[in-house]
């Protein structure tokens, strides 16, 4: 591949990882309000469990998608910096392959954070 069609799949890859937060965020959204209008308080524990459930899972699958997405930009960083005569850009790109890889380690310590969080306010701790 050129380095246009490189920077191209790196645009691609980061897209990706953005758009695989929007889906959690969503259900983040609806166990906030839920849990601020105060609908956990009454609901059952079987209900409690399922919204923690939907929450975990979703999170699970995102996870799953975002790690892909980062391999993938890992790789592309790798072969940005084997083009000879590369642009600035491309340059840049290739030498955030620690920032990209140091993603993986944030996304996982912000789900179980994220999974705590919503554990607490689903049982009212």
């Amino acid at each position: 591949m050129n380095e246009k069609d490189l920077i191209s799949l790196w645009n691609e890859k980061r897209s990706q990882i953005i758009a695989a937060q929007m889906q959690p965020v969503l259900v983040l959204i609806a166990a906030f309000v839920l849990s601020t209008l105060g609908y956990f308080d009454k609901a059952t524990d079987s209900a409690k469990y399922f919204a923690l459930a939907v929450i975990a899972i979703t999170g699970i699958l995102t996870t799953v998608n975002q790690y892909a997405a980062i391999r993938e930009g890992e790789a592309v960083c790798d072969e940005l910096a084997k083009v000879a005569k590369a642009g600035a850009l491309a340059k840049k790109i290739a030498g955030s392959k620690s920032y990209v890889s140091a993603t993986t380690v944030l996304i996982i310590v912000a789900d179980i954070a994220v999974f705590v969080f919503a554990y607490m306010a689903i049982f009212g701790m």
